[in-house]
């Protein structure tokens, strides 16, 4: 397995994207691509890039404006053609829709079900061509965001993106994670109130 790392710190799109394409070209067996980068919109073209040569990736923020994109590579590129970045970058791919959760188990029955359906959920909504601009978790919903969701992949990745995740303080209080959040920060009624009321549209599972 080839793992290459490409330090792209302190640059401006095209020129992650220019990295790593270029990066790709040179893997020689299946392997990783990691791309380390300072800013969202960075984060939200090289996943763009990503998609477009059909290659699965993940991100992830990892301190205040460090992020890493891995890019998961099944048979090396050689030379076969691919994409060169786009001439214009992606200004920025969230809307103003606000995604409210409330619950762990989405739907009524079976709560296994309502598991899965929730993962099923959120994964679909980080595929949406337009990002939120905020996700809200509260109740039984602040139990998706701490250590041991399903869940944190996604999230994580939507939070490189520029996604605000934010968490019921109170709500993880309660069933004791306060600990345990794993991504995005706790926060507290008045502001999810103030999200609500601000955004363009807002959709629940």
């Amino acid at each position: 397995m080839q793992n290459i790392v490409v330090n792209a710190v302190g640059e401006q799109c095209p020129i992650p994207v220019v990295k790593a394409t270029r990066a790709l070209r040179e893997m020689t067996e299946p392997g990783t691509l990691e791309v380390h980068v300072d800013n969202e919109i960075a984060v939200q073209n090289l996943t763009r890039m990503a998609a477009g040569h059909h290659l699965a990736s993940r991100a992830e923020k990892i301190g205040e404006r460090e992020f890493v994109v891995t890019v998961e590579v099944t048979a090396p590129m050689g030379d076969t053609p691919v994409e060169e970045p786009e001439p214009a970058c992606v200004p920025d791919q969230r809307g103003d829709l606000v995604v409210a959760v409330d619950t762990d188990a989405m739907g009524r029955g079976s709560d296994e079900l309502g598991r899965t359906l929730i993962k099923g959920f959120l994964f679909a909504v980080s595929q949406l061509p337009q990002l939120p601009k905020t996700i809200l978790f509260y109740n039984g919903g602040a139990k998706l965001t701490v250590e041991g969701s399903d869940s944190l992949e996604d999230l994580k990745n939507m939070e490189a993106q520029g996604v605000e995740i934010l968490t019921c303080g109170t709500c993880l209080n309660y069933y004791g994670l306060t600990e345990k959040l794993a991504v995005g920060s706790a926060t507290n009624m008045y502001s999810i109130v103030e999200t609500l009321a601000a955004a363009g549209k807002v959709i629940k599972p």
